[in-house]
């Protein structure tokens, strides 16, 4: 029997599975689809998930998968280039865009380096596993042989924001209300930008980030009013390409206008952005988006996931390798979360300023878009509190580091 069963094979999960097995504990790993060939948008690695690789010794690994480092922002409103900013100027390192698909395909192949790790494709997890006092004990999944049981002495749930296990086991969110969802579509990179440039566009009540993908296309998120998709789809792809080219400047416009054809990938993406009261019942944890899914201000999703995992792994590798007694395991996974949740609750607060200025009351926003940003800008002072936040998004507001 497995010490853990981990179900989902995102960047929790994957990298959970990674670091448990090295140690010798025996670990499954269960995923719904049969290969990682798909379209991910969170696909930003900032430096304190960069760190996590450091952390388990694979940043050579990482850095051959194909991948492309933003070094510059030009922010925009409509056709007028307010200002650039650079990672170094605001005190840190840039982001990566990395192929998640790359990326996960590497960690499940690092861990299948362990004979204590196995890897279990195309299963669908239906439901938990309890035993005669409640406790979880294992999942119930269907595959291509029928339906049968995992169990293992501690199931962590990496099912990502609409996990299967948070809803079996019963545990409820905080949410934080979000007033934007954002449509996001890769369209081939124009000439005019730069493989490690990306751009901001400030409209009203629309906003756009456009950046390098590692592929040399060109992703775009076109920033919406919750809610308002309806309209937007009816009008098709032409037509809010047509209303994204409104409101950027003049070159990316023509580009957008010009390659209507070429979109691929076009999603939309309803933003939530909640935490769990509890991450936890007696033999269940829950990691990743299945505990907190994160808002896509300033790309954190993987990033805390994979510092999840690295606590995780500090805290349940010793339990685990000593027989994974009940109590001991139910330790562990208190003390994971009572040091995961600050920086959680601290990132995803940080979060919800930008939107709650931006969607705010229309005047405000436009004034502030109109006259004080500019101001802000000319005297420096806009650079001065975007410095703070940057190095919060992108080193994290705690120390992790990977003791197991």
């Amino acid at each position: 029997m497995p010490r853990a069963v981990i179900v989902g094979a995102g960047p929790a999960g994957a990298t959970l599975s990674y670091l448990l097995a090295r140690r010798g504990i025996e670990v499954t790993l269960l995923e719904r689809h049969t290969d990682f060939a798909r379209e991910f948008r969170g696909e930003g690695l900032m430096p304190s998930g960069v760190a996590a690789f450091i952390e388990m010794g694979l940043a050579t690994a990482l850095d051959a998968l194909p991948q492309t480092r933003i070094d510059g922002l030009d922010v925009f409103r409509r056709s007028r280039r307010l200002l650039h900013l650079t990672p170094e100027a605001l005190g840190g390192v840039g982001p990566r865009v990395v192929s998640q698909p790359a990326m996960l395909d590497m960690l499940v192949a690092e861990a299948g380096r362990f004979p204590a790790f196995r890897l279990e494709r195309g299963v669908t997890v239906r439901e938990l596993v309890r035993d005669g006092g409640g406790r979880v004990v294992g999942v119930r999944l269907d595959a291509s042989t029928g339906r049968r049981e995992v169990r293992g002495d501690l199931v962590v749930g990496t099912d990502g924001r609409a996990s299967v296990l948070r809803v079996q086991a019963g545990l409820h969110e905080e949410r934080l209300s979000q007033a934007f969802d954002v449509v996001w579509c890769k369209v081939p990179r124009p000439a005019f930008l730069d493989r490690c440039t990306a751009r901001a566009y400030l409209g009203d009540r629309h906003f756009a980030l456009v950046f390098p993908t590692y592929d040399d296309r060109l992703q775009i998120g076109w920033v919406i009013e919750k809610g308002s998709f309806g309209d937007l789809r009816r009008r098709g792809i032409r037509g809010w390409l047509a209303e994204m080219a409104a409101e950027v400047s003049p070159d990316l416009a023509a580009h957008l206008r010009a390659v209507g054809d070429a979109v691929t990938h076009p999603f939309l993406l309803d933003v939530v952005c909640d935490r769990l009261l509890r991450w936890t019942v007696p033999g269940l944890l829950l990691l990743g988006d299945a505990a907190h899914p994160m808002s896509p201000v300033g790309a954190q999703g993987i990033n805390i996931a994979l510092r999840d995992a690295l606590v995780a792994a500090n805290h349940l590798c010793p339990v685990l390798a000593q027989g994974g007694a009940p109590g001991a395991v139910d330790g562990a996974v208190r003390r994971i979360v009572e040091e995961r949740l600050p920086e959680v609750t601290e990132i995803q607060a940080l979060q919800q300023a930008p939107p709650r200025v931006l969607f705010g009351h229309p005047w405000r926003t436009g004034l502030l878009l109109t006259i004080a940003l500019p101001l802000l800008v000319r005297t420096g002072i806009a650079r001065r509190i975007a410095g703070p936040v940057f190095r919060r998004f992108a080193n994290g507001v705690a120390t992790v580091r990977l003791d197991a």
